[in-house]
């Protein structure tokens, strides 16, 4: 287990952190087992390797039973892996509204924590001011009628400012 942690350690010290647009927005969709959707995203830079991510969004199944509208909020760590290419990785929670037609109408507030990770590349080093990124974020809902563990994979795009 000690040399995992080494190994691990040495290789994150090896990938140089990236540096975060001040701020980005744009749009992030996609799915998950919970249904299709996409999002409002919010990129804000905390110094040059760290950043806030809040994302206001809808997601719903083919047949309209189930719809969710939730605010998600996630802290990331930021890492260059050549030139425009970062990856990132972090913990967040959501907070959030459903409504469920086939479960006997069932409708209240979701509560999760999770986190997210993925790939992004900035296209800024070559005079755009583009940010494009898939990722994935799995989550655990314990309050609501996203209960349990939960996922979705997205794709991004977002205008840096």
């Amino acid at each position: 287990m000690k040399k995992i942690i080494v190994i691990l350690a040495l290789s994150m010290a090896t990938i140089s952190s990236a540096q975060v647009n001040p701020h980005a927005i744009g749009l992030r969709g996609g799915g998950g087992n919970f249904g299709l959707g996409g999002e409002i995203s919010y990129q804000h830079g905390m110094g040059s390797s760290n950043r806030l991510e809040f994302d206001l969004g809808w997601r719903g199944n083919n047949g309209n039973n189930y719809t969710h509208t939730a605010l998600t909020g996630i802290y990331h760590w930021v890492w260059n892996i050549e030139d425009g290419l970062n990856w990132y990785v972090g913990p967040g929670a959501q907070l959030g509204f459903y409504q469920d037609k086939f479960f006997n109408n069932n409708n209240g507030v979701t509560l999760s924590i999770g986190g997210q990770i993925g790939l992004e590349y900035d296209f800024n080093d070559l005079g755009a001011p583009l940010l494009l990124g898939l990722d994935l974020r799995p989550m655990w809902g314990f309050i609501g009628g996203t209960s349990g563990v939960g996922y979705g994979g997205a794709f991004s795009l977002r205008y840096t400012f």
